[in-house]
């Protein structure tokens, strides 16, 4: 196979766009790519020595600009050697200003405003960040979600992506010679989420942990039968309490974050269509 160059340019932080190349890579397996990132593009004198990389190292240009004359001037170079420059939003604006009736402002990084949501979105990182790991009991009923698991459950991750995502999250570890802080059991604003996975699976997380770290993998922390029992416990719990529950065995973080948001989602539906919303 041959190896592709995939050059991403981009008049903001270029996030989108290692998003959309990274959701079209995957459909390729084995791909033999090298990316060449290339973020705040927002001069012609910049983009002129971007070019001069892509001519020695030719292959497909992917970008996001809005400015009319940069992008003349991107597909004008790109033409001259042959290459293939692709706008990765156009369909989606074009769709939406056909929609809407009027054009949209073609403003470089205008989804990394600093609005209201952007300090929300802060705050919520600063209070995920202060509330990890079972810290912090007495403020838990400020959270939007509480996610509870036993160790090596992937709380940690996913609350820190949900918190990118604006979602003020807790999370508590759930341990079966210590069980959580009362304080877990009378939440009434948070939506409470389990978080479980294959007693096998979660030997085979925790045992490469420990490796890792240089410790040796030979502790209850990893024996099958001790693993097996922490996550009956943890159902059990999760049961008792009506809290809905996510097996992330098989699921990505991103995966596990969306099946989250997705039961928060409803939760605030059901609310809004009975006329009552958590506390």
């Amino acid at each position: 196979m041959n190896r592709l160059h995939l050059h991403l340019l981009s008049d903001s932080t270029g996030e989108t766009l290692e998003m959309i190349a990274k959701a079209a890579l995957a459909q390729f397996d084995d791909a033999d790519v090298v990316r060449h990132f290339w973020p705040m593009v927002r001069s012609q004198q910049h983009l002129d020595r971007i070019m001069a990389e892509i001519a020695a190292h030719p292959g497909l240009v992917l970008f996001t600009l809005v400015d009319g004359a940069m992008r003349e001037r991107l597909e004008a170079k790109c033409g001259g050697l042959g290459l293939p420059a692709v706008a990765a939003l156009d369909a989606v604006n074009e769709a939406l200003e056909a929609l809407l009736g009027h054009r949209g402002k073609a403003r470089p990084g205008r989804q990394h405003a600093m609005d209201a949501a952007y300090f929300a979105r802060v705050e919520a990182i600063q209070f995920t960040i202060a509330h990890d790991d079972g810290v912090g009991s007495e403020n838990w009923e400020e959270a939007d979600i509480v996610l509870a698991g036993v160790s090596r459950s992937s709380k940690t991750p996913t609350s820190i992506y949900l918190a990118n995502r604006g979602y003020k999250t807790a999370n508590v570890p759930v341990v079966l010679e210590s069980p959580p802080p009362s304080a877990l059991f009378g939440l009434r604003r948070p939506l409470v989420v389990g978080l479980t996975t294959a007693p096998e699976r979660l030997v085979q997380v925790r045992r490469n942990r420990l490796l890792s770290i240089g410790q040796a993998p030979e502790t209850a922390y990893v024996d099958g039968e001790h693993v097996a029992r922490e996550v009956q416990f943890a159902r059990r719990m999760f049961a008792d309490n009506g809290w809905p529950v996510i097996d992330v065995s098989r699921r990505s973080i991103e995966e596990t974050a969306a099946a989250v948001i997705n039961l928060y989602n409803e939760r605030e539906a059901e609310g809004a269509q009975a006329g009552t919303k958590p506390i």
